[in-house]
């Protein structure tokens, strides 16, 4: 399907802005229980920031954060290189952001320490931090696809050495890719039969109801959601209100949606609570990672 380049930059902007909606739509319910949600806020769905980070309303936190310093490392770049990604990571660490998962702080400090570019493989690297990064990466090699499954799992060794996270990544990374090019939720669905193919684990029907961290219940949760409902905001609410790691299972479920149904099926009153420096600075780097891969990066 001929796609314009028009539709490929809505696609992509919904993508990295639904992004980063949900993840600040998450933030305010991460680490509670759907009971404690529907106590405290019965369906959670305005983005009014607090929680457990005390954040403000449209503020992020390290989901969107770490994804900006990685597509500014591939811009600085042209294309992607570890080393760059790597040190980006440190520059980000040292501007002591308010939240860092442990998988992430742990390799980036070794990074720091040793000037390795992975670890060893590990069953404590199993988490989501690596997938929930790696959208810039996706947009820009959106036009190679031998280029994202190299570099993909490059990027994920940085922090997360782990198959489940390696397999989750460039799953979700293909997906995304898939609906900007005009695959539709068809093209995503082929890509997740073929993920649960490989790697039975992340089978999502029947739903298991787990929303951790854990990279297997965020992509169940994300695609248990994604393939049952028919809206960006339908999709981002049911999986911000299974609570848990809500900001990250919030931001892939966003990256997706926004990715299906455009930047203009992001309801207006969430784009206009996101903060707007960083909303600018997504809407600066979609469309330089887009012109990267235009011009065929690597």
């Amino acid at each position: 399907m001929k796609v314009t380049r028009n539709e490929v930059h809505e696609r992509a902007l919904g993508a990295y802005l639904g992004f980063a909606v949900g993840d600040a739509l998450g933030a305010t319910v991460e680490f509670m229980m759907p009971a404690e949600i529907q106590h405290a806020y019965g369906m959670h769905r305005d983005i009014i920031g607090g929680g457990w980070l005390k954040l403000k309303p449209g503020q992020i936190t390290d989901d969107t954060q770490m994804s900006l310093a990685l597509g500014q490392a591939i811009l600085a770049s042209g294309g992607w290189n570890a080393v760059a990604a790597a040190d980006a990571f440190v520059g980000w660490l040292k501007s002591k952001p308010l939240d860092v998962g442990n998988t992430c702080r742990r390799g980036i400090q070794r990074y720091m320490v040793e000037g390795t570019l992975a670890g060893e493989p590990s069953e404590s690297d199993g988490g989501n931090g690596a997938c929930m990064r790696n959208l810039p990466l996706a947009l820009a090699t959106l036009n190679d696809d031998a280029a994202f499954t190299r570099a993909t799992p490059e990027q994920c060794h940085l922090t997360h050495c782990h198959p489940l996270s390696d397999a989750a990544t460039l799953a979700l990374g293909n997906m995304v890719r898939s609906l900007i090019r005009g695959g539709g939720i068809k093209g995503c669905r082929v890509e997740a039969n073929r993920l649960i193919e490989d790697f039975p684990e992340f089978r999502f029907e029947p739903y298991p109801k787990r929303a951790s961290g854990y990279i297997v219940d965020t992509v169940q949760t994300v695609l248990h959601a994604f393939f049952r409902t028919d809206s960006f905001e339908s999709c981002v609410t049911e999986v911000v209100n299974c609570g848990e790691d809500a900001d990250t299972n919030g931001a892939l479920a966003g990256m997706l949606a926004g990715a299906a149904y455009g930047v203009s099926g992001i309801p207006g009153y969430w784009l206009r609570k996101l903060d707007r420096e960083i909303k600018t600075r997504i809407e600066e780097q979609t469309e330089a990672l887009l012109e990267l891969a235009r011009r065929g990066g690597k």
